[in-house]
């Protein structure tokens, strides 16, 4: 099938930056729309970035000019650039993807997430 996997979360401290990355592998034949969302403890998961396989871009109001969503066709991989993080950033991302399989159906796959969080 398809997995996602991501790298790249971890601790620091606010007014800090981290970079997401999130691959596909497996039975592709192309990604429509790839994105990230966040879930705080007690939230629910929101949505933070997502793009278009034209390179389309939305971000969440509270992180528009601090994070920037970018992705690589070619290698199957989208990542989330994080600068002047906050404590209210501090959650575990999850990189979504809606891929095309070569069998020609079609699925939203998520990764396993990865644990970011943000000290005052």
């Amino acid at each position: 099938q398809v997995q996602l996997v991501e790298s790249g979360g971890g601790f620091v401290q606010a007014g800090g930056s981290l970079r997401l990355s999130c691959a596909a592998s497996g039975s592709i034949f192309i990604i429509g729309d790839m994105g990230w969302y966040r879930q705080a403890p007690g939230k629910q998961r929101e949505l933070v970035a997502i793009i278009t396989s034209g390179d389309t871009t939305t971000y969440l109001d509270s992180v528009k000019g601090r994070f920037t969503i970018s992705r690589d066709n070619a290698k199957n991989t989208v990542a989330l650039q994080m600068n002047s993080l906050n404590p209210e950033d501090t959650a575990v991302y999850y990189c979504n993807a809606d891929v095309i399989r070569r069998d020609a159906t079609r699925d939203q796959y998520w990764g396993q997430g990865t644990q970011v969080t943000v000290s005052s």
